[in-house]
């Protein structure tokens, strides 16, 4: 207790002394904030690209396509394959319908409003039981496309991004002109990157004939899926790849996502490194000009033991400062920040908002406990070290 006591008493001491030498723990602060800003920042970037990905995955939704496809744009299957998925066991119907939409993937070029250059935004064709196979997908804006005509309705988060997309406005694709009808949201996720229109005018547009690329259905339940995958790789009709939507998207989110933490874990190291020598330098310093402090402790009976602690705690202190004001930058500048990013499986662009969430907040802190303790560690050290009689005949 009395070891506790004399802890707290020189830490007290310190905290009040800290306007002696402001200089020094400010550049701690700010190296520590610089830290957390940046690992914030840069993997704020990975969790919003996963999080628009992600939340467009269902567990009672099915995707298929042409077994070995990476991706909807290298996949294929023509309407009899369609038809047979139609009327395969597991796959929910209303009445004799089947909730079901064979969809058609093409990329087009649309001018970037930020930069004006082109960027490939995914067109999609798709048949009106999109809206049931999927999550939280409205039309907000505008109407619904009609059957059979060149009309288009836009995801909320392309028209923002791109150039030319607004309700009510026409573009043109190759040597066909569209005319935009309709804005659609789908509750933040990667549809709201995509363009829609009716895949049998999608088709003819772009000379695919009859045939289509993916099938989303809706899963009698959850457990269906065994069920369905099991019924089309028996049947020699079809060669498909059946999967969730959440594991089909949560596969296109991770090349993307662990390309940016390869680059923002490395960069967060290196720079803790220059903040951890930016704390030794604030922290020796502070051990310099108090010198005579201390040696006046030490010969009024603190032991070395707390005046160790007490040193590391005002190193760990600032830098948990420098955490939280790094975490509150971040926060406030990168938090629902909007851009786009090429997605290297669909080759086409997503867009999606920087997520500076709780876990990656808590993580700058403990980096910045980190940074602080091993800061203060040998400054500490040298403190509890400091020789008593030498530094009293400086007085």
């Amino acid at each position: 207790m009395r070891v506790l006591n004399q802890i707290l008493a020189v830490t007290w001491l310190n905290i009040r002394n800290l306007s002696q030498r402001i200089g020094s723990s400010v550049v701690a602060v700010i190296g520590v904030a610089a830290v957390v800003l940046v690992f914030a920042a840069v993997l704020s970037m990975a969790k919003g690209f996963e999080r628009t990905m992600i939340s467009a995955g269902s567990e009672d939704t099915a995707i298929i396509m042409r077994s070995g496809s990476t991706s909807e744009l290298n996949s294929g299957l023509s309407n009899d394959q369609t038809l047979i998925i139609a009327n395969a066991p597991g796959v929910l119907k209303n009445g004799d319908a089947t909730v079901m939409s064979a969809e058609l993937y093409v990329v087009v070029d649309v001018k970037k409003k930020s930069s004006n250059t082109d960027a490939n935004v995914p067109f999609r064709g798709v048949q009106p039981g999109a809206f049931d196979v999927r999550k939280d997908v409205a039309v907000t804006e505008g109407r619904m496309f009609e059957p059979g005509k060149n009309e288009i309705i836009v995801g909320r988060s392309a028209q923002q991004e791109f150039a030319g997309l607004d309700t009510g406005s026409r573009i043109r694709f190759g040597q066909t002109e569209w005319d935009i009808v309709g804005t659609f949201e789908a509750g933040g996720s990667v549809s709201e990157s995509e363009l829609w229109t009716d895949v049998r005018v999608l088709q003819g547009a772009y000379r695919r004939g009859n045939s289509f690329q993916s099938v989303r259905v809706k899963l009698q339940s959850e457990d269906s899926l065994n069920e369905l995958e099991a019924a089309l790789e028996e049947d020699p009709r079809i060669s498909p790849d059946v999967m969730t939507e959440k594991e089909y998207y949560s596969g296109q989110a991770e090349p993307m996502s662990q390309f940016i933490k390869l680059i923002g874990y490395p960069l967060t190291v290196l720079m803790a490194i220059g903040a951890v020598f930016g704390a030794l330098n604030s922290m020796y310093s502070s051990v310099s000009v108090r010198g005579k402090e201390i040696a006046t402790l030490r010969a009024l009976g603190f032991g070395p033991t707390s005046i160790l602690f007490s040193t590391m705690i005002e190193s760990t202190l600032l830098a948990l400062v420098g955490g939280v004001l790094g975490g509150a930058v971040a926060y406030l500048v990168f938090n629902g920040l909007q851009v786009s990013t090429l997605n290297g499986a669909s080759f086409s662009q997503v867009v999606f908002d920087f997520a500076v969430t709780g876990d990656l907040l808590v993580d700058g802190l403990y980096a910045s406990l980190i940074i602080g303790a091993f800061g203060g560690l040998f400054p500490a050290v040298r403190a509890a070290r400091l020789p008593v009689a030498q530094a009293l005949r400086e007085l």
